[in-house]
């Protein structure tokens, strides 16, 4: 049972940390409504096991683990409704008409795959190292390696980076 210091106390956590969360559940998911959605979600399973969590200075990551799980569940439910398509939807915005670096980067992320997606977000967005990533994603670290390197490879060319010799 959640006492009210508890609920004072998370509340607190949710303003203080809010934006950054949501920061890092846009990056999960490309989107800024399925960022919402995704980080309510995380922030209610946090809330639930508010009393189970003991260590305080872990919070952020409880919740971006929390986070990713709920977008991988995610992924796999959605596999089986999308199908691929012969025409690609407009964009609302294309790279030489962006003229800020965060803007294009923000479209790049969001072209690339899930998994690719998610890899970088966690490599450069929250400093995970390789191993830690290959456990948050379920995935052997052989695979962590080679989609960053692919990921990366495709946000230069669409950046219009040159390739790192």
């Amino acid at each position: 049972m959640q006492t009210a210091g508890w609920e004072e106390e998370f509340r607190e956590y949710v303003r203080s940390r809010g934006a950054a969360l949501l920061r890092t559940a846009h990056q999960l998911t490309g989107h800024p409504s399925d960022a919402e959605d995704l980080l309510q979600n995380a922030l209610t399973k946090t809330y639930l096991a508010w009393d189970r969590i003991q260590d305080r200075a872990a919070l952020d990551g409880y919740v971006r683990r929390a986070m990713v799980n709920i977008n991988i569940s995610q992924w796999r439910r959605r596999k089986v409704a999308e199908y691929p398509s012969d025409e690609l939807p407009e964009q609302a915005c294309g790279a030489e008409q962006c003229g800020d670096l965060h803007e294009r980067l923000d479209q790049a992320l969001a072209g690339l795959p899930e998994r690719m997606r998610a890899a970088i977000v966690l490599r450069y967005y929250e400093d995970m190292s390789e191993p830690e990533i290959a456990k948050t994603l379920g995935i052997s670290l052989g695979t962590v390696k080679s989609t960053v390197s692919r990921a990366m490879a495709k946000l230069r060319c669409e950046l219009g980076i040159p390739p790192q010799q």
